[in-house]
């Protein structure tokens, strides 16, 4: 379209990449220039750090004149970080350009008798709530003082100013008593889960949904590890979760860490021989840094030497005691299988029920059953389980009556644990609707899904493609009897391929959305209208900016597209009103009913139409 050929375009990038690092030597030799004058003149200087959105007069509301103001110099963090060593591994997966600067200005500013670092940060900002701290430990570990600026909309910058004179009254106080920054705490040290341990440690690993995660952790037990789950009873853990982590972070790494606390300050596990786990996937959600959550929380709450096991796909981290074996994939494989088409099942014949409870007692039935043949964990049982909980689902006796049926998409804590989304699925059957999940399967299938995109688009590697499909390929040989079952049936919706669901999204959004739950958030609404089920509650943690975008961000463009659609948006927080969510959720629920009459009414009338006709 522009006449310009491949090699015009990669000679401009190849030109550009060397400007680039023209515009930053000269950069850091402006900093470098700056130390000198300070040094020269006796003055004090602070590295301003922030997003570089901050560097705008109208977001930072001058923040850089006032410090310039109480007589001292400001330098930014890119024009120092390359001066700056860090010693050893840090504690948060250190993955962005920006952090990485950061955290090296920091590490720099720890060293010197000089200098002050001040963050600017913005409220809900992607990542700030790992970053701040990280930074605070890399300058408290040197007994250097940490100064964290919030900078919304409001223009009232006494706080600030008092803050900032604050800091360098303490800046002059030490130099007048000649105080000597000395090293205060320990680098960050990894424990390993050891070949030891495994004899000897419980795992506890905190819960994402009740239903697929019994099988997990059976699954794991019968793989050689003691495994312990832990169920959410009550709202503790998050009282919990929000003393140890960051209030800036997500509502999940809130309760996943509030849980794990929890268990351990309980008293029923031996803090000497107990070790956690969580999964980490190394995008670029902060669900790649639970781990970091986690570790800080468990030495703040005075357990730092239980270990911290990474489960990850892509060798993040590796221990010496904790191996992903075949025998693991497959019986995990079936557990997820087994909750996916158990959660499928009780979802769809429990608010039509002839016999109260009968629903919940088939469940337990095949729960139990199904449990039980992890053991052997053998194709031809798995297969007749699957078709034996359809049928005796799909004989199961239930009323004809016509009630909304209602999609639950979101955030993946917030979308499978009563607790984490206020028992959203007990809301709508009490209001007399049908809730639709759709299954988690597809959230490790989106995972591998994402190589392709990566790999032409990106700088994903040709190998992480071929393993990504070949994984897809596997799980869906293991999915093969339960689609089928499910597309037999008299009652149950069909499973759809993440290749669908895929083109789905994209008729919305780029697939290169992979942050989070990404595209697949959207292509999960796209799907559920395609099938019919065009009432939707799409479910956010508040501050959870990937799902914010495409989740809630994604509605108007699906009402275009689908005008018959009927989405609300609810958000889950510690902070949230419940008694909001609920009139959402009743209000989005009271419209469903109006468009069932609306088409039944419309359905009469033409009928009538037609048999005046005749």
């Amino acid at each position: 379209m522009f006449d310009v050929d491949k090699k015009e375009v990669k000679d401009a990038v190849e030109k550009a990449y060397r400007e680039l690092d023209a515009f930053r030597r000269d950069m850091q030799r402006e900093g470098e220039n700056a130390l000198r004058i300070i040094r020269q003149k006796g003055m004090k200087g602070i590295v301003l750090a922030g997003r570089p959105y901050h560097t705008d007069p109208q977001i930072n509301h001058g923040i850089p004149e006032m410090i310039n103001s109480l007589g001292m110099a400001v330098l930014t963090e890119d024009s120092v970080s390359h001066l700056g060593r860090l010693e050893a591994p840090l504690r948060v997966v250190n993955q962005w350009a920006y952090h990485a600067r950061l955290y090296m200005a920091a590490k720099y500013v720890a060293t010197q008798k000089d200098l002050e670092l001040v963050q600017l940060n913005s409220f809900g900002c992607g990542l700030d709530a790992v970053t701040t701290d990280q930074v605070q430990e890399i300058l408290n570990g040197h007994s250097k003082i940490y100064t964290l600026l919030k900078i919304d909309e409001g223009n009232n910058l006494g706080a600030a100013r008092i803050r900032l004179r604050s800091l360098k009254a303490i800046m002059e106080e030490r130099e007048r008593n000649r105080y000597v920054n000395k090293k205060e705490t320990e680098p960050f040290k990894k424990i390993p889960f050891t070949k030891e341990m495994k004899k000897t440690h419980t795992i506890i690993a905190p819960e994402l949904s009740p239903i697929h995660f019994r099988f997990v952790e059976e699954a794991f037990r019968l793989s050689g590890y003691q495994t312990a789950v832990l169920p959410i009873q009550n709202t503790r853990a998050v009282d919990i979760g929000l003393k140890y982590v960051n209030n800036d972070a997500c509502y999940p790494s809130i309760i996943v860490t509030g849980q794990i606390i929890e268990a351990l300050q309980s008293g029923k596990y031996d803090p000497d021989n107990t070790s956690v786990i969580i999964t980490q996937t190394g995008g670029g959600c902060r669900a790649t840094n639970y781990i970091a959550f986690i570790r800080k929380a468990l030495r703040d709450a005075g357990f730092k030497n239980v270990p911290v096991i990474s489960l990850n796909a892509g060798g993040l981290e590796k221990n010496p005691g904790f191996k992903i074996t075949p025998n693991l994939i497959h019986r995990s494989l079936y557990g997820l299988l087994y909750g996916d088409l158990l959660m499928s099942v009780l979802y769809r014949t429990r608010p039509y029920e002839k016999i109260k409870g009968s629903a919940n007692e088939l469940y337990r039935k095949w729960s139990d059953r199904c449990i039980d043949s992890l053991k052997n964990a053998r194709k031809e049982v798995f297969e007749e389980n699957i078709r034996g909980i359809v049928n005796e689902f799909d004989s199961l006796e239930i009323t004809d009556e016509i009630k909304p049926k209602v999609g639950l998409v979101g955030e993946i804590l917030v979308k499978y644990h009563p607790l984490a989304n206020n028992n959203v699925v007990n809301v709508v059957e009490e209001e007399g609707g049908e809730a639709v999940t759709p299954s988690l399967t597809d959230f490790l299938l989106y995972c591998a899904y994402n190589k392709n995109f990566q790999y032409t688009y990106g700088s994903g590697s040709k190998l992480a493609q071929i393993l990504g499909n070949a994984a897809i390929k596997i799980v869906e040989l293991y999915r093969r009897t339960y689609k089928q079952a499910l597309a037999g049936s008299k009652r149950f919706y069909p499973q759809k391929t993440i290749q669908e669901i895929a083109q789905g999204a994209s008729k919305i959004m780029s697939l290169g959305n992979q942050t989070g739950e990404g595209w697949l958030l959207t292509g999960e609404m796209v799907k559920l209208i395609e099938s019919g089920i065009k009432n939707i509650i799409c479910m956010q943690p508040f501050a959870c900016l990937p799902n914010h975008v495409v989740g809630k961000g994604m509605i108007k463009e699906l009402k275009r597209l689908y005008p018959d659609s009927n989405i609300v948006a609810v958000d889950y927080d510690p902070g949230a009103s419940e008694v909001n969510q609920l009139n959402r959720i009743k209000l989005m629920i009271s419209t469903a009913f109006e468009n069932i009459r609306g088409k039944v009414e419309t359905t009469t009338s033409l009928k009538q139409a037609n048999a005046g006709t005749g």
